[in-house]
């Protein structure tokens, strides 16, 4: 793999940043900054679709996460980063080429892998339309934070594109540092404007499920107070005495890692004289849902960045599904899948994986709610990938009763193995019937975990992984349409934990290929031999041709 080596110091990387301000960064500049972006915006719908023979056309990917979380180690981060290689398998589309931005090195066993899942046929073009662009950069930072510091690198990136008008920039999030680096790339960003981030937010979501008439928890937003809270409880407690429990939200919280459960049992009855003091004593001693955080940590990041509270739902049975959706540049909104999420933590509220697809008995019914409230998020001009989380209770009827709770405007946790799923089998999703079907008529389910922890990957490191799932047998056959497929390669050996996603033919099945895999890999004795090094940090195009 060739790499063009720019040299570039850490002191001189900083002197650049500090010297080449985020675009537009001073009040004066906003105004033709929304201008020039909004020009930059009317480009999308020459640059995204699948239309094929229409000429080359680029997109740059940039994994950066901007999200609030309470602790994520340099090893988390990269491997989070690498997630997204799942957009490699675009490449199967012979007029595309891509760019793909990471802070450090995707190792070439990895690149390897990806490009090695494509048809045979396609593999010695996908890499050379593929340029991999580290920044070798292991700070805990918002990669695109560390993008925007380095104008050179972003030089090299818009004159290494084979046509900018038919460019575009594919975030994960989409924030303000997004938005810049696509004025600094002067290509469209395929991804909601920042002026709609609220929306994005807990409260900003409830206030949109309110709007379009969607059902959602009973409760409160925009709290970021001890007093507001207290009054917000008090006031829920007369709508509905038979509260037990509420959780709190924390509003740019990220896989369920900002909820904190508040119990209400045992409290005097709502009105009660002296109701605030006990109320208050129940915030101060809730349990925040992420292990290791205290109340006092928890209420701190309340009060700074706002929240809501809401009941918490009961039910004979509960499950936790998601939408994906996409809302093109001309406004159209397409359901792309249906999870059932996989829940763990301390009280079942953090996210750990996926089933897909989602149950079918409420998977049309919560898809339908999903696309009225991204209907609206569209007629104000939201585009991009976003999915909308809900909670389903189970009735004595044996009815689903749905309620909204959140909406994600980026990509998620779901949004790679479905790309996998997609790309390697070439189907479509069907909202309708909540079923996948290859070109075939095929159906196909899977397993995703994106936290498959066994300690013993360390001595395996990734080359093991991989030569265990090719000798017994767990890779993706494109014969047979099922398989194994492994994401997050760079955190096997450092952490001992890969994600994978397991594909076949129902659930059944995919629930079994993914607990083999899980005993495959737990009882492999490691040796040293199949330790990969470690790539050196630099800052570097790597063209993989």
């Amino acid at each position: 793999m060739n790499e063009l080596n720019y040299g570039l110091a850490q002191q001189h990387v900083t002197d650049l940043a500090r010297a080449s301000p985020r675009v537009g960064s001073g009040p004066e500049l906003m105004a033709p900054r929304r201008d020039r972006f909004a020009s930059l915006q009317q480009r999308l719908s020459r640059t995204t679709g699948a239309v094929p023979n229409r000429g080359r056309r680029s997109v740059v990917v940039l994994p950066s996460r901007s999200l609030d979380r309470w602790f994520e180690s340099p090893h988390e981060t990269r491997s989070y980063e690498e997630r997204l290689l799942s957009f490699l398998l675009e490449l199967r589309d012979p007029a595309l080429e891509l760019t793909y931005v990471t802070s450090l090195p995707v190792s070439s066993q990895v690149v390897d892998y990806y490009i090695s899942l494509l048809p045979s046929s396609f593999r010695l073009s996908a890499r050379k339309r593929l340029r991999l662009v580290s920044l070798g950069d292991h700070r805990q930072r918002p990669l695109s934070e560390k993008l925007l510091g380095r104008p050179r690198v972003l030089d090299q990136i818009r004159r290494a594109l084979a046509d900018p008008s038919a460019a575009h920039l594919l975030p994960y999030n989409s924030t303000e540092l997004e938005r810049d680096i696509a004025l600094a790339l002067d290509i469209p960003l395929y991804g909601a404007d920042p002026v709609h981030a609220r929306f994005g937010t807990k409260s900003g979501g409830r206030e949109l499920f309110e709007q379009v008439g969607v059902a959602h928890p009973l409760g409160a937003q925009n709290i970021s107070t001890i007093d507001a809270a207290v009054c917000a409880i008090r006031t829920l407690r007369v709508e509905k005495p038979e509260l037990s429990e509420l959780v709190i939200k924390l509003d740019n919280a990220v896989s369920g890692e900002g909820n904190a459960v508040v119990a209400l049992t045992g409290l005097p009855a709502p009105g009660t004289p002296g109701e605030g003091a006990h109320i208050e004593r129940r915030i101060a001693g809730l349990m925040p849902e992420a292990e290791g955080v205290t109340a006092d940590a928890y209420l701190r990041k309340l009060v700074a960045q706002g929240g809501v509270i809401e009941e918490r739902i009961t039910g004979r049975e509960l499950r936790s599904p998601s939408v994906q959706l996409q809302i093109a540049p001309t406004g159209e909104v397409q359901v792309l899948s249906t999870h059932d999420q996989i829940l763990s933590g301390r009280s079942g509220q953090q996210f750990v994986g996926s089933r897909f697809p989602a149950d079918p008995s409420y998977a049309p019914g919560i898809s339908a709610l999903a696309c009225r409230a991204a209907e609206h998020l569209a007629e104000i001009g939201v585009i991009g990938r976003l999915s909308i989380d809900f909670i389903v209770s189970g009735t004595d009827d044996g009815r689903w009763q749905p309620f909204a709770l959140e909406v994600n405007l980026r990509m998620g946790g779901t949004t790679h193995p479905f790309q996998t799923l997609a790309r390697l089998t070439g189907g479509s999703y069907d909202p309708l019937s909540a079923s996948f079907a290859t070109p075939q008529g095929l159906p196909r389910h899977y397993v995703a975990n994106d936290h498959l922890e066994i300690p013993r990957l360390r001595d395996l490191g990734a080359t093991g992984v991989l030569a265990q799932a090719v000798k017994k047998n767990l890779h993706f056959d494109h014969r047979r349409g099922r398989g194994a497929v492994f994401h997050m390669l760079s955190s096997v050996r450092a952490l001992g934990i890969v994600g994978v996603t397991t594909i076949a033919e129902d659930p059944e099945c995919a629930g079994a290929l993914h607990e083999h895999v899980h005993t495959v890999l737990a009882g492999v004795r490691g040796r040293k031999a199949f330790r990969a090094p470690i790539a050196p940090a630099r800052v570097a195009i790597q063209p993989t041709g």
